[in-house]
């Protein structure tokens, strides 16, 4: 097929919403509440959930496999999400809720065959991913594969996105941008507000160190947006984020992820249709598009 690592960024949009429904979802938060957690706000369960395929790992793995939060934030949660419940415990719970979260959203469309085609076709793409130096989508691509369709297509896109983001934190890295500046970055191209990015937990004073730090390298300028230079590293950023996550997709070739598109479209309307999904979001699905090559 002709090479396009574009794809990888136009599934990741179709995709990622199927997924994200998880974190806002009320049957989730029910869930979370069932093992313990406070659900006051989504981010003690966040940690778990999210952490969980690692195993009961402490603040410093997390921070650096999650790479954006304050290692603060994450202190406040792990290790102590660990007491609330064991990480196979909250891997059940995450199933349970999975579960609830789709028979709520989707009803008698369960034994939609096209979900079933849509399971298997995500799932040979999330097989296709390689894991190497990919901690957070190794430990979920190490989990047993459900056997419904609806679970299968979850954890499939999971795999996938994780695959994505593991390889976005090597892009980071590559070029240069510690985790706050990441996130200032970002901003400053428009990819989010400030405000929005501020449930990352850094401090107003370590935002500032970090837009100071970018302006003194021609990233920003004195309003604090994005000059040329800072607009082109960020490209540079997105265009090895596509190409890290293109194997997947040139495996599963472009027939088959439209078809796994168009499967999968009455399904990102159902989640829309929610209402649940926030209008902006920290990954900037909806605003930043696949730069030009």
């Amino acid at each position: 097929m002709t090479e396009n690592p574009g794809l990888a960024r136009q599934m990741w949009h179709q995709l990622e919403p199927l997924h994200a429904l998880f974190w806002y979802s009320p049957e989730v938060f029910a869930e979370a509440g069932r093992l313990g957690f406070a659900v006051d706000t989504r981010w003690p369960s966040y940690f778990a959930w999210r952490a969980a395929p690692l195993g009961a790992a402490g603040k410093e793995r997390v921070s650096a496999a999650f790479y954006s939060f304050s290692p603060r934030m994450v202190a406040e949660h792990i290790p102590a999400a660990w007491t609330v419940a064991p990480p196979e415990r909250v891997l059940e719970g995450r199933t349970r809720a999975v579960d609830g979260m789709y028979r709520t959203l989707l009803g008698d469309g369960l034994a939609d065959p096209d979900l079933a085609e849509a399971a298997a076709l995500a799932r040979a793409a999330a097989e296709a991913a390689s894991t190497a130096g990919c901690p957070i989508a190794a430990a979920n691509a190490d989990l047993p594969w459900p056997d419904e369709p609806h679970l299968v297509l979850w954890h499939a896109i999971g795999i996938l996105r994780e695959q994505r983001g593991d390889g976005h934190v090597a892009a980071l890295l590559t070029h240069g941008l510690d985790p706050a500046e990441a996130l200032v970055s970002f901003a400053a191209i428009g990819a989010a507000s400030e405000k929005t990015f501020a449930s990352r937990g850094w401090t107003d004073e370590e935002w500032s160190a970090a837009r100071d730090r970018l302006a003194s390298r021609g990233l920003l300028d004195a309003g604090g947006a994005a000059t040329e230079k800072g607009r082109e590293l960020r490209d540079a950023v997105e265009r090895t984020t596509d190409d890290l996550a293109y194997e997947p997709w040139r495996t599963l070739g472009a027939d088959k992820a439209d078809r796994l598109a168009q499967l999968t479209m009455p399904i990102l309307v159902k989640v829309l249709e929610t209402g649940l999904m926030p209008a902006e979001n920290t990954l900037g699905i909806g605003k930043v598009q696949a730069p030009p090559r």
